[in-house]
């Protein structure tokens, strides 16, 4: 049964701007519940880098009506999930709940749409998590050298920073910056409201409508972006540090969600280094193991692993290949069969079998979060982020359309040698590498 086709959603617009969207969805007594609101890291000027982070942590603060410890104690106590994140491109809050709990939830996130305190103290406090988060990442080799490979790959887009911030913007916000931004984006004109489950659409909607008759400000504006559309030149990082094994990451350009090329890159994924899930919650796995990279490299013993990930953006982002080697493996010639791999994949003909099976677990690996409930609730906010609900429900069938020469040219237009960053992690004991 195909779940995107069990209701049409409905969207509805209240009087102050907030735009609402419900599926109705019956098999199990839960919904899900989401607040978007459009900001995220691609919105930070120079100097505010990590406020709409910090701006999310502090939203579990409390306001005037419910305490931090109420607001998790309340949800958890009800059986609940509460959380949120921030992205490159938004920023939201969900929790899923038993179907007959979730007004407890409306509530909270209607108070603190407007009434989060954002206690002096708190904000303090918070800094202090924020800089141990940043720091702790900072420990961590893969990490340390997926920031600086993506860093590397622009040039002036925001896309360039990491989503918790720059350590000197970490140290000079205060309470007043992020409180003004937060009086800025979180307001209804600037946010959407997507739930889906076990509810009745009317009763749903005059609750919002009661709860969220907020006053509003008018949309703020948001200051054009201008896209890089390819990667400035080949770049190289080297690092070393404490560990055992080799790590290295590829980057290349890679297309908008809303760009045609998006559907042909991530079938071009699947067959290059397996089918990466773009779901957020979504379950199970596909196995990379028939993708062309795994077969010539950790088949062949030149890595212990090998991944791809394309990620769902406004602006064109980066494609990422991810390798891990043991400590007496040839970084470089794990590279060049990264290289080699792509050129036979521009020049030789794609045969059907192989675009048949690339296609196959894509669309497998993006079904197994139609069932889940907090998955879909997900897809109503997300694709309305980047584009419309429409890309969600289009995405299986665009897929579908992929030809061996819409992959061929994605591969030649984006994957190209002269424009990419190669970032190489040694152990302290193996510094000496030599790149192609």
């Amino acid at each position: 049964m195909d779940l995107l086709s069990i209701e049409t959603p409905t969207k509805v617009e209240l009087a102050n701007g907030l735009t609402i969207i419900l599926k109705e969805i019956h098999s199990n007594p839960i919904v899900s519940f989401w607040t978007w609101y459009r900001v995220g890291m691609r919105n930070e000027k120079p100097g505010y880098t990590g406020i709409s982070h910090w701006v999310e942590h502090m939203q579990f603060k409390g306001t005037g009506k419910f305490s931090a410890n109420q607001m998790d104690r309340v949800i958890s106590r009800e059986g609940g999930v509460f959380n949120a994140y921030t992205s490159l491109d938004w920023t939201s809050y969900f929790a899923t709940m038993p179907a007959n709990k979730i007004d407890i939830a409306l509530e909270i996130e209607a108070d603190r749409m407007t009434n989060s305190l954002f206690d002096p103290s708190e904000v303090e406090s918070e800094r202090g998590v924020i800089i141990a988060e940043k720091e702790g990442k900072e420990n961590e080799p893969f990490l340390r050298l997926d920031a600086a490979v993506n860093f590397a790959s622009f040039i002036h887009h925001p896309y360039r920073n990491e989503i918790v911030g720059r350590l000197e913007d970490l140290n000079s916000l205060q309470r007043d910056d992020l409180y003004q931004y937060y009086q800025t984006y979180y307001q209804p004109s600037n946010a959407l409201i997507t739930i889906a489950g076990d509810f009745e659409t009317k009763k749903m909607i005059k609750k919002l409508g009661d709860l969220f008759s907020i006053p509003t400000q008018p949309k703020p504006e948001i200051s054009f972006i201008k896209p890089e559309y390819s990667i400035n030149g080949l770049k190289e990082i080297n690092m070393s540090g404490p560990g055992e094994v080799i790590f290295i990451q590829i980057l290349y350009r890679a297309p908008g969600a809303s760009d045609p090329d998006f559907f042909a890159y991530t079938i071009l994924d699947s067959l290059l280094s397996g089918p990466a899930s773009i779901n957020m919650f979504g379950v199970g796995g596909i196995s990379n193991k028939t993708s062309m990279l795994y077969r010539k490299l950790v088949d062949k013993r030149l890595a212990v692993s090998v991944g791809g990930g394309l990620q769902a953006t406004i602006d064109p982002y980066n494609y990422e290949i991810s390798l891990t080697l043991h400590a007496a493996q040839n970084p470089d010639e794990a590279i060049k069969t990264v290289s080699h791999q792509i050129e036979q994949l521009i020049e030789r003909k794609i045969k059907r079998k192989d675009l048949e099976r690339a296609v196959k677990q894509a669309k497998a690996l993006f079904a197994y979060g139609m069932e889940n409930i907090t998955n879909q609730a997900f897809w109503l906010g997300a694709s309305e982020m980047f584009a419309d609900y429409s890309w969600y429900t289009h995405y299986l069938m665009r897929l579908n359309e992929i030809t061996p020469s819409d992959i061929q040219k994605v591969a030649e237009k984006y994957l190209r040698p002269d424009q990419r960053v190669i970032g190489i992690y040694l152990p302290e004991e193996n510094r000496s590498v030599q790149t192609e």
